[in-house]
């Protein structure tokens, strides 16, 4: 169901400590924008209404905590999520920031000043009804070499997904990016791992006897990366060829 337009989310969003009203601008110094910048970046990717960060966020003040997402009107329930968990535990929000982004321009907004411990990607657009919209998902190698450069080596990415042509390409996506899958599993429900905590949309699908597909992947080093863009390959080939016909 399409969410309705929230004319006030805007102003709220303005308005708010949380919110990063002009992302493009903090390239290179997001950690100041935490009251705690020396602490752990983590980053939810596509954080939606925000019920992952306002369970992770007030748990955790010895990390900072980063949601993105690309529209206000997801961005305002956010919002209001984390600021009414803080208050029910008693501490502040200043470990947690939240910023309306294009996942897919991430270098637009940030440079490798910007690092992060670790990347949560919670059922994404699996993009799957045709071959040449699979470039869009967040686990495509081109968005995980984006990622590679703020992560450490030995900096994870946690993924959720209820797809399984996502879930089984994204097997492969990995590493081709250089990045090792330290663990996965097809029934995440099965047998539930402490660290996990239940998204709205993972109760749905659950509930619909969806089995939740999970994996934990770490950066290698940069020679364990092997994917090639095609279109790269592609233009090679081409100059190849004019190359042998001339």
């Amino acid at each position: 169901m399409r969410m309705r337009f929230k004319p006030y989310a805007r102003g709220e969003l303005l308005a708010s400590e949380l919110h990063v009203h002009e992302p493009l601008a903090h390239a290179g110094h997001w950690r100041e924008l935490y009251a705690r910048p020396q602490q752990p970046l983590h980053v939810e990717l596509g954080c939606g209404k925000g019920g992952f960060l306002a369970a992770l966020a007030p748990r955790h003040p010895e990390r900072n905590y980063l949601g993105i997402d690309i529209t206000d009107k997801v961005l305002v329930l956010a919002k209001r999520k984390v600021e009414a968990a803080c208050a029910a535990r008693g501490v502040p929000t200043d470990n947690v920031r939240i910023a309306s982004l294009d996942i897919e321009r991430l270098a637009g907004a940030m440079t490798e000043e910007d690092r992060f411990a670790r990347i949560y990607i919670n059922f994404c657009n699996p993009w799957s009804k045709n071959a040449g919209s699979n470039k869009h998902r967040l686990t495509y190698p081109r968005q995980l070499l984006e990622y590679r450069r703020h992560m450490d080596e030995g900096a994870e990415i946690y993924f959720k997904t209820d797809d399984d042509d996502l879930f089984r390409d994204s097997l492969g996506y990995f590493p081709a990016a250089g990045f090792e899958i330290t663990w996965q599993t097809n029934d995440l429900h099965r047998d539930e791992p402490a660290w996990n905590i239940r998204t709205e949309h993972e109760g749905m699908f659950s509930a619909q006897g969806i089995p939740i597909k999970a994996l934990i992947a770490r950066k290698g080093p940069d020679s364990a990366v092997t994917w090639q863009d095609p279109k790269a390959l592609k233009r090679a080939a081409n100059r190849k060829e004019e190359t042998e016909h001339v």
